[in-house]
């Protein structure tokens, strides 16, 4: 694979495509699918979370890998009952013992959400203040070398808007539902121009763009599947990708995204598509 990467906006250097472990269970199953990820077809990056409940697995995985710890790029996630500043530092030491490494290359706020705080809009300042002092703790996590970088998931623009008055240091990445049917550009415009590196999940549709037409279509010109056009794209929005698979023969197929290009008009095609469905989560309307 090639190991093509972006730069952050605090000189880091994150892999353009990573592997996704949502749903990956089972020690023998994790160490067999990162091995064929990571040591046969060269992925760099592995995105997990707390709410994956594979960190121990995948940090047993790590104790063996003959990739050196300083290339892979490891990124986790805070989970929203871990919001607050104490909560956060705990959640985060906790991240670290179940992988069983020293520092993350990347952590990231989850979900803007506060499980404590309901979503009565008088709830709003409470909330604001919860996050405020969770990413308190994110920048002293930063600062301590333990991550480095730290970002958000699932925030919206306005969300960003509200961490940029009280953020000391920006988020590098912003971590979104992202595909042709939610093809986000007023929040993909937000973060170029803030310096903020978007990030993909979901580029599959949970698998409902591989049967779309128009994608079928445009892969059989570019002599692709359609996964690796539905990548492709998101790829050249300079958007990072990290689809998750089980099977080597998938592995193989979604890291094979370096050696083409889709044609301009065709672009403009997929991008038409956007149509604002949402296959998983909606942080929309969290106060």
């Amino acid at each position: 694979m090639n190991q093509a990467k972006v730069l952050l906006n605090n000189g880091v250097r994150m892999p353009v495509i990573g592997l996704g472990t949502y749903r990956l269970y089972n020690q023998h199953r994790i160490s067999e699918v990162l091995a064929w990820a990571v040591n046969d077809f060269g992925y760099r990056m592995v995105d997990t979370a707390k709410y994956y409940d594979n960190e121990h697995e995948i940090g047993n995985f790590l104790k063996s890998c003959p990739v050196p710890r300083k290339e892979l790029f490891l990124v986790s996630k805070l989970w929203p009952a871990d919001h607050g500043h104490q909560r956060t530092m705990a959640a985060f030491q906790k991240t670290l013992e179940s992988l069983d490494v020293d520092y993350l290359d990347l952590y990231m706020v989850h979900w803007p959400g506060v499980e404590e705080v309901a979503k009565d809009p008088k709830d709003r300042e409470e909330a604001r203040a919860i996050r405020a002092s969770t990413w308190q703790a994110m920048e002293e996590i930063y600062k301590s070398g333990r991550a480095k970088a730290i970002g958000v998931s699932n925030y919206t623009i306005r969300h960003l808007k509200e961490l940029s008055n009280y953020a000391r240091v920006n988020p590098a990445v912003n971590q979104v539902e992202f595909h042709p049917y939610l093809y986000q550009r007023e929040l993909l415009q937000y973060c170029t121009e803030n310096n903020i590196q978007m990030e993909a999940y979901s580029s599959f549709g949970k698998g409902e763009l591989l049967k779309e037409r128009r994608i079928i279509d445009v892969a059989k010109k570019c002599e692709r599947t359609p996964a690796q056009v539905l990548l492709r794209w998101a790829m050249q929005h300079n958007v990072i990708v990290i689809p998750k698979a089980s099977v080597r023969e998938k592995l193989e197929e979604n890291s094979k995204v370096f050696d083409f290009e889709i044609a301009a008009e065709d672009m403009m095609l997929i991008n038409a598509l956007d149509k604002g469905w949402r296959c998983t989560w909606d942080p929309t309307h969290v106060i």
